[in-house]
């Protein structure tokens, strides 16, 4: 059934290299100077996040709301392994953030990741800002872990920099991160160079103070130019930096035709037959053409998160090396089985929903690579036992949203609405909520939504819920805090997004502690209102000049992630270090109440939110 989802990849890329010959079927005396047409296929995923198993989405199918799995490595191996025995001249790129997100990274640290990785053999791996989450010693591990076998898989920064001497460059600063790579594809050479995100990687990861991160734009341009003088004219960038920035960063460069991007997690494509799009919006293209800063066409791609997307896209050159069209799809990977209304489809529904599958080319169904699956098989066995275990049950969805007007809650019941409401994050108010009944001593607490990486359905909890939710390695701080220092680490969390650059993850959420927000107002201004909930349970203005005890995770209170005076704060000395793990703290707040229902909404930290372009959102 998989090599159906194929037949339009393979029309595509036969049409555009037949157009290729005859574009140029009178120059050969040409292509002897200038070099030779070429067409590049290129087979991309990003941001797995240790998502190794596949998850459980209701989507539209065939018009029908029907539930099915999506993703897994497996399924993603087979895909790459399909393309790579159906298209010539194909490269298999992955975009970064392949590590924290689930119990595989929690339990194995990035080993269960890269076995699974090195059974695709990728032509190069883009270093994401997660893959510093644990500091450069972890990644050096991690990147140990991927070098085993005969892969040999390239880790791409252009713009990282480690001290020689630390764990990442024990002896020269690329003994583990190269700048860019050349492979040689039907005679040509490609010059795959990689980009990570600067800004968000220091502010929100635990990188060592000595390793460097450059301006991702110079970096690139000097890449660029170094593999241009080598005689590299086919140039693509490998990047973590999210879907804007790539567009943004093509019209600064000159030289670069290709970029193949992650971190943003955009759904870059059109999925509106699947329900992952409203039926009004207008769906990103894939890919996306834009020119650079020589006025040369540029194409871009992106493969959503988690494994759901596979990309595979097509690019024609012409003799010099400059692009002349492309094409290709990303498509949403399933399996398949499929239940509606509760109850599986027999084998005929079955058959005749495959048929109508087979003819969207939006969706590749696939059976999971045994070699992969018997890896995955191995790992998942041993956490079995510990991730089953039942520890509490939610009456409602808890929905993931990072800032206000936006959701993460694709495919989960009872979320559609999640990006229109003024609450926000349901799921990071419930945390913020175990954060403060984990503390002995806090009046509030504070959680920033990055923190959270999943939304939590009605239904069973289960010990994997919780950590899949909360992934990291974090304990929870208590810090000594002003009423007007956590004013304006609010204010500082919210300037990092909206105008410093930095991730959305860093919207600050709370329990105890709300406010009104006006994103459209300048940075110091949009932050009004801000009550804390006494002992007696009463609400009352924050006091300024009143010190506070504020139970967040030792992340923000370090000053990462934006929150530049939390860190003040804690080199101040007036940080206690709890030892309690986060993750924990939210298994034990489950554990302790036989479920969990909606949030009151005087107790959601977001009151009143308006957002940057001023729209006003209700509950």
């Amino acid at each position: 059934m998989p090599s159906m989802q194929w037949k339009s990849f393979s029309l595509l890329a036969t049409c555009i290299a037949l157009a290729a010959c005859n574009s140029d079927s009178d120059s050969s005396s040409d292509n002897a100077n200038n070099g030779q047409p070429l067409v590049l296929n290129i087979a991309h995923i990003n941001d797995h996040h240790s998502n190794l198993e596949p998850l459980e989405l209701t989507l539209q199918l065939d018009g029908q709301p029907t539930t099915v799995e999506v993703g897994g490595f497996p399924r993603i191996t087979r895909l790459f392994n399909e393309a790579e025995a159906e298209h010539a001249n194909l490269l298999k790129l992955h975009a970064g953030d392949a590590v924290t997100g689930t119990l595989y990274y929690t339990f194995y640290e990035g080993r269960a990741d890269a076995e699974l990785m090195n059974t695709v053999c990728f032509d190069a791996f883009a270093l994401g800002n997660h893959e510093f989450d644990d500091g450069d010693a972890q990644l050096k591990a991690f990147l140990d872990h991927l070098a085993d076998g005969s892969c040999n898989t390239p880790a791409l920064a252009a713009n990282v920099k480690p001290a020689v001497g630390t764990p990442l460059a024990p002896s020269a600063v690329d003994d583990y991160i190269k700048a860019h790579v050349v492979t040689e594809v039907d005679g040509v050479q490609v010059g795959i160079v990689g980009i990570d995100i600067a800004g968000k990687t220091q502010n929100s990861s635990r990188p060592l103070p000595t390793t460097v991160f450059e301006d991702e734009v110079t970096a690139a341009q000097r890449s660029i130019d170094e593999l241009q003088e080598q005689g590299v004219e086919h140039i693509v960038l490998l990047t973590h930096q999210g879907y804007q920035n790539d567009v943004d960063m093509a019209a600064r460069l000159s030289g670069v035709d290709v970029i193949i991007g992650g971190d943003s997690h955009t759904l870059v494509g059109d999925f509106r037959n699947l329900g992952l799009q409203g039926p009004d919006d207008t769906p990103l293209a894939y890919p996306t053409v834009v020119t650079n800063r020589d006025g040369e066409m540029v194409c871009i791609g992106q493969a959503w998160e988690y494994t759901k997307v596979f990309g595979l896209m097509t690019v024609n050159f012409n003799a010099e090396g400059a692009v002349e069209s492309c094409g290709g799809q990303a498509s949403l990977v399933i399996g398949d089985e499929f239940q509606r209304d509760d109850a599986p489809l027999n084998e005929t529904e079955t058959a005749a929903l495959l048929q109508v599958l087979a003819e969207m080319p939006e969706v590749a169904v696939a059976q999971p690579d045994p070699d992969a699956q018997s890896i995955l098989d191995r790992y998942q066995d041993q956490l079995d036992a510990a991730r089953q275990e039942q520890i509490g049950s939610a009456e409602v969805p808890f929905c993931l949203v990072r800032v206000p007007g936006t959701t993460r809650s694709g495919g989960v019941p009872g979320c559609e609405m999640a990006d229109q409401l003024a609450q926000g994050s349901d799921a990071a108010q419930l945390v913020a909520g175990a954060f403060l009944e984990a503390s002995k001593r806090a009046d509030f607490s504070l959680q920033n939504a990055g923190g959270v990486r999943t939304p939590m359905a009605a239904g069973v909890i289960t010990f994997d819920t919780a950590a899949t939710m909360l992934p990291f390695t974090n304990v929870l701080v208590e810090l000594d805090i002003t009423g007007a220092e956590t004013v304006a680490a609010l204010e500082d969390a919210v300037w990092s997004h909206v105008e410093n650059g930095g991730g959305d993850g860093s919207h600050p959420y709370a329990a105890a502690l709300r406010w009104d927000l006006d994103m459209s107002q300048p940075r110091g201004s949009r932050f009004s209102n801000v009550e804390v909930k006494g002992a007696d349970d009463l609400w009352a203005p924050i006091n300024p000049t009143q010190t506070y005890v504020m139970v967040t995770n030792d992340f923000l209170g370090e000053g990462r992630d934006g929150y530049l005076t939390l860190g003040e704060v804690t080199a101040d000395g007036r940080s206690i270090n709890t030892g309690l793990l986060y993750t924990q703290s939210l298994v034990d707040y489950l554990k302790a109440r036989p479920s969990v229902g909606t949030i009151p909404r005087d107790e959601y930290s977001h009151q009143r939110v308006i957002t940057v372009s001023g729209t006003e959102l209700t509950y």
